[in-house]
């Protein structure tokens, strides 16, 4: 498994959390790429973190996801990184990266569920992170 100096910062978690739906589909494609690296370059949670760990977190999520439990302690990773007060960031970053290629499979769609539970977000806070990130991310 790939090595990270535990305990990760919420930032580490935020973009591992990126990732993860980024690599659910098991095609992780170029319009999510440019979302996560414009989501970390923009938002202001992002001031303090270390660019250079995102390989790091990539192969740690790669790791987690090639585990039987992989998932479950990949979500233990994340409910123990990071401040309930940014699950829902954590969430909506998801939703970004989902949307990002403008189509969403049913392996995206089941982790995006796994994490609205893991992570309790309340299914009408849910519904509008989910709405924003599909308007953001229409096309013409």
């Amino acid at each position: 498994m790939t090595e990270i100096a535990p305990p990760l910062s919420p930032q580490d978690a935020l973009v591992a959390v990126m990732i993860a739906i980024s690599v659910s589909d098991e095609a992780i494609r170029t319009a999510e790429l440019v979302t996560i690296q414009r989501v970390v370059d923009h938002l202001p949670v992002f001031a303090e973190f270390d660019q250079d760990r995102m390989q790091q977190l990539s192969g740690m999520v790669f790791d987690l996801f090639e585990e039987a439990d992989g998932l479950d302690a990949f979500f233990g990773l994340i409910e123990e990184c990071l401040p309930e007060r940014l699950f829902e960031t954590a969430y909506a970053l998801a939703c970004d990266v989902a949307a990002a290629d403008g189509r969403l499979d049913q392996r995206e769609l089941r982790l995006l569920e796994e994490m609205r539970h893991q992570l309790n977000i309340d299914r009408l806070h849910a519904a509008a992170i989910e709405r924003g990130a599909r308007a953001r991310h229409m096309t013409v």
